[in-house]
């Protein structure tokens, strides 16, 4: 009986040992994808990073001013530039859409119509720019 006892005792510990491994060799196999995506992410960190700082050179104002005057042959909108266009026949039809606000470039060929700027109020209104009426 004790033969048959230590034989069970036996399979046991055998048995015991093989899930021991496994479950050693899983935890490992964890550990590392845990490791590979730690990097992942620093890489990702890394390179969010890098872009963030290329939009801010990109979006950076005196770049979009060269680019607007050199690139796209666009000027500073003056009184002097400004070509004021009448439609007689289409008076009462809608008016063009004004430009967006902060846009003070046109193309140098293009006509514009005088607009005056408006900015957001907290209200959901708009409110004439400094100097205009509203």
């Amino acid at each position: 009986m004790s033969s048959r006892l230590n034989l069970l005792l036996l399979l046991a510990l055998v048995v015991s040992s093989l899930v021991l491994v496994k479950v050693s060799y899983h935890a490992r196999s964890l550990f590392v994808a845990l490791e590979r995506a730690q990097a992942e992410a620093r890489a990702l960190e890394t390179d969010y990073k890098r872009l963030d700082a290329e939009r801010q050179a990109q979006s950076n104002s005196r770049r979009v001013e060269r680019i607007a005057l050199e690139k796209l042959n666009m000027r500073v909108a003056t009184p002097g530039v400004t070509h004021y266009v009448t439609d007689s026949a289409g008076a009462a039809e809608a008016p063009a859409p004004a430009p967006a606000i902060g846009a003070p470039y046109v193309a140098a060929t293009a006509a514009a119509r005088p607009v005056e700027p408006t900015t957001s109020t907290t209200d959901g209104g708009s409110a004439a720019a400094p100097g205009g009426r509203r």
